[in-house]
């Protein structure tokens, strides 16, 4: 735990989850689900079920889809299918948040991260797809490491890669996950409450939470606001 008070503006790193915070890939997702549960003779699921099972990577996703009494067997078959799927159909509706490509280009002085539970090539093909992939000095992803989050293992990979300390360091993401994440790593934690995850931030205390992530950039650059446990 980082003691004592620091001001916004010294973070120096700043660690983003992707889905529900980056980019509103809620209808893609949704409808990659959807398809695996066609495929093996199942109906639909609500959208808003689907999103509620986003956020703890592909086979969490779609095991929780396909019911615990899913065997191995069915889910392995189910998770290539999605797959592939998903990898043909993952740029059909998904965008950046409104204010998303501004943000980045103001904070473009600090070192920006990705870190997801959503497979790393995944995750590259979109931001690049959305043309932001530039921003990023880092982008890992749920197969980077042998943990996911709320595994601190990849902020500690990104403070290791940026020579950035945890005082210096803010992880911004719209779930319980990922404050749990920065909590684990001993970085500032942000939550955003716009994404498809953000119902579950009740379930935790970020340092800091904001309705529009283009709150960010003057909040970082300001003087007026400190952070503190």
């Amino acid at each position: 735990m980082i003691q004592g008070r620091k001001h916004w503006n010294d973070i120096k790193l700043l660690i983003f989850d992707l889905d529900g915070t980056l980019i509103d890939s809620e209808a893609d997702l949704v409808q990659s689900v959807n398809a695996t549960r066609r495929e093996l003779g199942m109906e639909p699921l609500p959208p808003k079920v689907v999103s509620s099972y986003v956020g703890q990577g592909i086979v969490m996703l779609v095991r929780r889809a396909l019911g615990e009494q899913t065997t191995e067997d069915i889910l392995e078959k189910a998770v290539a299918f999605f797959l592939e799927y998903y990898r043909q159909h993952m740029l059909d509706h998904t965008v950046l948040y409104p204010g998303v490509r501004e943000t980045l280009d103001e904070l473009h002085a600090r070192e920006l991260a990705v870190l997801t539970n959503k497979p790393v090539n995944f995750s590259r093909q979109i931001l690049a797809g959305l043309g932001v992939n530039s921003r990023f000095s880092f982008v890992y992803g749920g197969n980077s490491f042998d943990r996911k989050k709320p595994d601190a293992v990849g902020v500690f990979r990104l403070m290791e890669d940026t020579g950035i300390s945890a005082a210096e360091t803010l992880i911004v993401g719209d779930s319980d996950t990922d404050v749990q994440t920065g909590r684990n790593a001993g970085v500032w934690t942000c939550g955003v409450t716009y994404g498809i995850g953000s119902h579950t931030l009740a379930r935790v205390t970020p340092d800091v939470m904001l309705d529009d992530l283009r709150q960010l950039p003057p909040l970082l650059n300001g003087h007026e606001r400190s952070i503190g446990r």
